[in-house]
């Protein structure tokens, strides 16, 4: 029996999009029990785990645990399986936005700060207007139709412009044609300056937050990524609430109470956002638990870790891959990278270290959003090296470099990390005649596999230096299984024979915990 098979009620009530309930939950036993066997529960349980696409709609967390109710022994289904489930429906539920359309006619504005706390003086207004630009274009057929900056002295202000450059901005809007959404190249838009612009100007308004949020939805693949973006969501659902609220008592729109519930529909929304905020918490706790579990494990093995770092596209997975061999596929694109990768390869001295690739990092994101990832890039506070690649390319390589730096300081990186941070100048090859502007920085090109011979005994000089690590030569008896250990658990450079065929001399890099454990498990003394 197969899908096809169900009366066309009960196809009709499995793939609808149905909020959890007793009544769902009962109603869809009864039509299991009427119209599906055991066979049927196991087809959808498969097209569920192995093909979200059958159903023409997204299928629900409910339709997913109804069938396990009838299939407690299909040995294909298992905990993960269910909280994949759920953590798909929580991602899911869109921002109401508008962006979830296939494509978006953008036009940028970008405020012009003359003076104040919000001047930015490490950059220039057409360097930002050049990356919002990025940052639009990143999307898959989203398009920018035309763009403007335009001076302002009060971005503070709900309209962030004077009442003269407003209204030169709004006729520039409204000449331009086909403009589906503005994008205002500001870190977040308050709920009333929102409103208003969205009043204003009849479309969209979208800040550097929702934005980057929404490529960053794009980009999600993982359970982790998902549910972290689906966090940071949080806020500006809150946001979007309140001004739905304030719509309805300004237009006296119907009653405020639902009825029966004793409770405003402003207060069942707060609930119901709360729950989801408490589902996607206890989602993201449990994977932060196995995260620590998997860290624990590459402590245990006490394989030194290198945490690479840089602004959002300056080219940390090429260096990863140049420097692992890993079939990675690095695109010349924004966020390409949402999760931690960890990748092995080895120095110079043929120690093995792990690569952890981390998300990149952009200017004018808010508190929330790297909150939002603070789980994820609790790998970088763990390692023993950070490497902070940098665009040198870049006509904004200076600004990039103090807007890593800061988030660095805002994760409470510790100092010995902070002091010991390798800097890497990378894409020399793209700069003609590029001449070095700083003797500690080690330039390269990842693309080009240029100087990375240098780069990896710089990191192998830090790594033995912060690990604590030294390197020496052990007399090993060969019919004992001293040289198979030191295989193990420490990197063996070289084993030269002795005149005394059972015993060899093996030069190895080794950390004192490791050579703690060899000396008392061999009865060692020197």
């Amino acid at each position: 029996m197969n899908l096809n098979n169900i009366s066309v009620l009960s196809r009709h009530v499995l793939l609808r999009k149905h909020v959890l309930g007793r009544s769902w939950l009962t109603f869809a036993k009864i039509r299991f029990l009427q119209c599906a066997s055991k066979l049927v529960a196991n087809t959808i349980l498969t097209k569920l785990v192995n093909n979200r696409t059958a159903f023409p709609n997204p299928p629900s967390r409910t339709l997913f645990l109804t069938a396990c109710l009838f299939n407690s022994k299909n040995d294909n289904i298992d905990e993960e399986d269910v909280i994949e489930a759920e953590i798909e429906e929580l991602f899911q539920e869109q921002i109401p936005l508008g962006l979830g359309k296939d494509e978006h006619r953008v036009f940028i504005v970008h405020p012009d700060v003359k003076w104040g706390s919000k001047k930015q003086y490490l950059t220039k207004a057409a360097l930002q207007m050049e990356e919002a630009v990025g940052l639009v274009k990143t999307l898959h057929n989203w398009s920018v139709v035309d763009t403007l900056i335009l001076s302002t002295k009060t971005p503070e202000k709900r309209r962030i412009f004077g009442k003269g450059n407003f209204q030169i901005l709004t006729e520039k809007i409204r000449s331009t044609p086909g403009v589906t959404a503005i994008f205002v190249n500001v870190e977040r838009l308050s709920a009333a300056s929102e409103k208003d612009l969205k009043e204003a100007w009849g479309v969209e308004v979208l800040d550097r937050y929702s934005l980057v949020l929404h490529i960053f939805r794009c980009n999600a693949k993982t359970k982790e990524a998902k549910l972290q973006i689906s966090m940071a969501e949080i806020p500006l659902l809150r946001s979007r609430l309140r001004n739905e609220v304030e719509n309805l008592d300004q237009q006296g729109g119907g009653s405020r109470y639902i009825m029966g519930s004793g409770e405003t529909h402003y207060e069942m929304q707060q609930r119901l956002l709360k729950e989801r905020e408490l589902k996607i918490r206890a989602a993201l706790e449990k994977l932060k638990k196995k995260r620590h579990l998997l860290r624990s494990q590459r402590k245990h093995k006490d394989f030194p870790i290198i945490s690479v770092m840089g602004y959002t596209n300056c080219g940390k997975t090429t260096l990863i891959k140049a420097l692992t061999g890993d079939t990675l596929e690095p695109k010349d694109q924004l966020f390409a990278t949402l999760d931690v990768t960890v990748h092995a390869g080895q120095l110079p001295c043929h120690m093995t270290v792990l690569y952890v690739d981390t998300i990149g990092f952009l200017s004018q994101l808010p508190h929330q959003l790297i909150d939002s990832f603070s789980a994820t890039l609790e790998d970088v506070i763990q390692s023993d090296l950070i490497i902070h690649v940098r665009d040198i390319s870049h006509p904004e390589t200076v600004n990039q470099k103090v807007n890593v730096l800061k988030v660095l300081s805002d994760l409470q990186v510790p100092d010995r990390l902070l002091n010991s941070i390798i800097e890497v100048h990378n894409k020399i090859d793209l700069v003609e005649g590029f001449e070095a502007s700083d003797s500690e920085a080690i330039p390269i090109s990842a693309l080009k596999e240029h100087g990375l011979d240098v780069l990896k005994e710089r990191m192998e000089e830090a790594v033995l230096k912060c690990t604590g690590r030294q390197a020496m030569t052990i007399k090993v008896q060969l019919n004992t299984p001293q040289l198979a250990w030191l295989y193990k658990e420490a990197t063996v450079q070289l084993v030269d024979d002795t005149e005394d065929d059972c015993s060899a001399n093996v030069k190895v890099i080794i950390s004192r915990a490791a050579y703690g454990r060899y000396r008392k498990l061999f009865q060692v003394t020197s």
